[in-house]
């Protein structure tokens, strides 16, 4: 398909702010697992990094590729991070969560010196927002969060297991859905929910990543806070 060719286009384009020696963020979800197993490639090829993973399911499959795996009781930063994203403005602002490892996903994002999102190019938008975001609550606040968050004009709706059960993140918590139509001033919302009692993080990624590449078509767009359109 398209959209698997653009996914490990940009992850394959990712591998060059990679260096012998990193400590690398491994990031969540499937553009993310492709970057993880072209690792892992390089890695058995004699490749020497550690990583640090966004969710159970990334430090097994970097685990099974032969990855060491460290935790941030063994370093302060991370040389760089790599994970994908569900959206991304003109702006280099993101959506994340989508897979629903966010919290950690924010982490790492930011305990790294350079932060590289990778996607492919349905993932571009001129406007945040069509894509639902998550919103990662304790589980005591959860209706009285989803209240307010539907009072910003939101339609909101609690992440389901496969099982029917509300779907529960790698550090107990619970996911709202919120679809807001469109997000003119992500910072703003941001903010709002940053605010908010009971939200532990949202999906709103600002001014975090330095180097954006999005697979289009054969090729690879870099972009930069430089050099966004």
């Amino acid at each position: 398909m398209p959209n698997d060719q653009e996914k490990e286009a940009a992850a394959r384009a990712s591998l060059r702010f990679v260096r012998d020696g990193d400590i690398v963020g491994l990031g969540s979800g499937s553009t993310a697992a492709c970057a993880i197993r072209l690792l892992g490639d390089k890695v058995k090829a004699g490749l020497r990094i550690r990583g640090i993973a966004t969710s159970v399911r990334s430090q097994e499959l970097a685990a099974s590729l032969g990855i060491p795996i460290i935790t941030f009781d063994e370093c302060q930063q991370l040389d760089v991070a790599i994970d994908g994203a569900d959206e991304i403005d003109p702006q280099l602002c993101l959506i994340k969560g989508g897979g629903g490892a966010l919290l950690r996903e924010k982490v790492v994002a930011s305990a790294a010196r350079q932060f590289v999102v990778i996607a492919d190019s349905s993932k571009q938008v001129s406007l945040l927002g069509k894509f639902p975001l998550p919103v990662e609550v304790i589980p005591f606040a959860q209706i009285l969060v989803a209240r307010r968050i539907t009072a910003l004009g939101a339609a909101v709706n609690l992440r389901k297991s496969p099982q029917g059960n509300p779907y529960t993140t790698d550090e107990g918590h619970h996911i709202l859905d919120c679809t807001f139509g469109q997000i003119p001033d992500p910072a703003a919302l941001a903010r709002v929910l940053s605010d908010m009692p009971g939200v532990v993080e949202h999906g709103l990624f600002i001014g975090m990543a330095n180097v954006v590449l999005i697979g289009k078509g054969d090729k690879v767009l870099e972009l930069s806070p430089t050099t966004k359109t």
